[in-house]
């Protein structure tokens, strides 16, 4: 028995970055937490929490987690959209860790039990140019991973995604307004092959490498990045172009056999449907936080799973230890699963939000605690205050705002 929910609070802390953290308390003083961070828009999603959604939660059963998903999500009236999907993903999350507690076991066991002993996970390798870009890719490969995301500089780009300076973690978001970067297609089109041909000289064809064009291309131009890449046999070229219009990945689909993956930003079902049922994507990339929890994301792999669409959840230090919890838990559950990203959290991360998750020689797994294993330190979190931090965006050379 898990009885109601007497208490549901939202916690705002910055141990490395900001997370929102909603925790659910029951009658029988079981405790959930769900993870509710959207990338700089978190208070919008903590005051969704705080002034809409914890006076409904209050006395509500706590095991029916169906019936509370739809009460929050058509309820509502206004569906949709990433601050509502992460809110109502974060009581989703709180209410299965609150589940799998009171039946004493790890959540994968209540979603089905495992369909896998361990859960691969993917790197990520930055370099200012090619050859750091490599050196970064042998380090991941001593490290025991099989599969490792490449970023490389651009020659006359000055900033270029995915590349982190000399000696630092990559970490986009940085604090006050938001950086503007700048971008040349040209450039990196004729420059992103040469750095796949030159992994794949030195690391021959077993490494499973990735690549994010980050939503930066037109159809034709993933087009053509795609058909240049094949040679070099890549695991996923990701977010070629951005998938509001779903069928232009008809478009990519129609020139090369590179598989495509998608949906870090999606928010539900809906977004990835044509995707999906037109068989225009090889891996969908939605998260437990931002597509409405486990609950949902489910549904979204259970569709995926009719058309050969595997799963590639998105797991970025953008989202909080609570989420990479939840995340392998579903990884180890999901018959159609892909394959996990990872961006090792920062020490004062883990700190604040104590886990049972581990890594070992590439792959993760979720360890056996009851719940999804994760749970965040109070004391620990209030000593790490809420600073405002953005994303970049980006132009083109003639100042164009292009697509971040």
């Amino acid at each position: 028995m898990t009885g109601r929910i007497k208490e549901a609070r939202v916690i705002v802390c910055a141990p490395g970055r900001n997370f929102v953290t909603l925790k659910i308390v029951t009658e029988d003083g079981l405790h959930g937490i769900g993870d509710a961070t959207l990338n700089g828009r978190e208070l919008a999603v903590a005051s969704y929490l705080a002034d809409h959604v914890v006076p409904c939660l209050i006395g509500r059963d706590a095991a029916r987690i169906e019936d509370t998903w739809q009460y929050l999500y058509k309820g509502a009236y206004w569906r949709r959209g990433p601050v509502t999907m992460s809110a109502i993903a974060a009581v989703d999350v709180a209410l299965w860790d609150i589940k799998a507690k009171a039946a004493g076991m790890p959540l994968y066991q209540i979603l089905g039990g495992a369909s896998r002993e361990r859960v691969m996970v993917y790197g990520h390798a930055t370099g200012r140019d090619i050859e750091e870009t490599a050196d970064r890719v042998a380090e991941h490969l001593d490290e025991g991973y099989r599969a490792v995301r490449a970023q490389s500089g651009v020659p006359g780009i000055a900033k270029v995604y995915g590349v982190a300076k000399a000696g630092e973690r990559y970490e986009p978001a940085k604090r006050g307004l938001p950086e503007e970067q700048g971008w040349s297609t040209e450039r990196y089109l004729d420059h992103a092959p040469k750095l796949f041909e030159r992994l794949r000289e030195r690391f021959g064809m077993d490494p499973h490498l990735l690549h994010d064009v980050h939503h930066r291309l037109s159809p034709i131009e993933a087009a053509r990045l795609g058909k240049s890449l094949e040679p070099c046999r890549l695991f996923w070229m990701e977010d070629p172009t951005p998938a509001e219009n779903q069928d232009a990945f008809r478009l990519i689909r129609g020139h090369t056999t590179t598989p495509i993956a998608v949906g870090e930003v999606f928010n539900s079902v809906w977004d990835a449907k044509t995707l999906i049922e037109g068989g225009l994507i090889d891996y969908v990339r939605a998260s437990v936080t931002h597509a409405g929890g486990i609950t949902h994301l489910r549904r979204i792999a259970d569709l995926a799973s009719l058309h050969h669409v595997r799963t590639g959840c998105h797991g970025a230090t953008d989202l909080s230890p609570v989420c990479m919890g939840a995340a392998l838990h579903f990884d180890l559950w999901v018959p159609n699963f892909g394959v996990q990203e990872r961006m090792p959290h920062p020490p004062e991360t883990d700190d604040v939000f104590p886990h049972a998750y581990t890594f070992e020689n590439g792959h993760m797994h979720p360890g056996e605690a009851p719940g999804h294993g994760v749970d965040i330190d109070e004391a620990k979190a209030a000593r790490y205050p809420y600073a405002p931090a953005y994303l970049p965006v980006a132009r083109l050379e003639d100042g164009t705002l292009w697509n971040w």
